[in-house]
């Protein structure tokens, strides 16, 4: 596994269960509107390194460890973190322009950052299929990374937990943008997987616009 990859991963390990056991740690760096208004800026970018529970690390952490090797080998380790800090960057973007003014909302999870990876791979290597442990037959995984949106913007409607499902959509369009920015011969050569990833960000801007979220 590249040294990149092994030290993103433990960061997240080591800041959620420093989370885990020291709630004040938690409060003190997670997603809030209201500290972040107050100046507190640091928390979009801490907060993506914070999770609810250990079974929402793991999947994080898992879900990276199968995708970032695509994009460390289609890219290196430079434009890696740039896909991976920019789409941590653009889902913590994209949660304060949503909820500015809900100065109670709080998030944490390094879903925006994997998810834009994520986002990436897919657009890097299409044909590329998945297996997951409940289904015995290959996922295409352009269908995970859509479904996995789809099931963020129920999240997002839901508001049942502290999870940033928000921080999904923002980390998507992150992932999708400097990809193609770095390789934009993909939007003739692979224009299905770019209309196709697209579609659940253009739903969730149609859904903020007329204010269903």
């Amino acid at each position: 596994m590249d040294l990149v990859l092994i030290g993103i991963i433990a960061a997240n390990a080591l800041f959620s269960f420093k989370g885990f056991g020291d709630r004040a740690f938690f409060r003190k760096f997670e997603f809030h509107i209201a500290s972040i208004r107050n100046g507190e800026q640091y928390r979009m970018f801490s907060s993506a390194f914070l999770h609810a529970d250990i079974g929402h690390l793991a999947f994080n952490m898992l879900t990276l460890y199968f995708f970032a090797p695509v994009v460390l080998l289609y890219t290196g380790a430079f434009s890696f973190l740039l896909v991976y800090f920019g789409s941590l960057i653009c889902g913590s973007l994209l949660t304060l322009y949503l909820y500015m003014d809900d100065l109670n909302y709080r998030a944490i999870g390094a879903s925006g950052a994997v998810i834009g990876v994520l986002y990436s791979a897919i657009l890097l290597q299409p044909e590329m299929n998945l297996y997951l442990f409940f289904i015995p037959i290959p996922i295409p995984a352009y269908i995970f990374g859509i479904g996995y949106l789809l099931y963020s913007l129920y999240g997002m409607r839901a508001k049942r937990d502290n999870i940033g499902h928000t921080a999904h959509f923002g980390g998507a369009i992150g992932g999708y943008a400097i990809t193609l920015a770095k390789f934009p011969e993909m939007f003739t050569n692979n224009t299905f997987m770019v209309v196709i990833l697209a579609i659940p960000i253009i739903i969730l801007g149609i859904m903020a616009k007329m204010k269903k979220i």
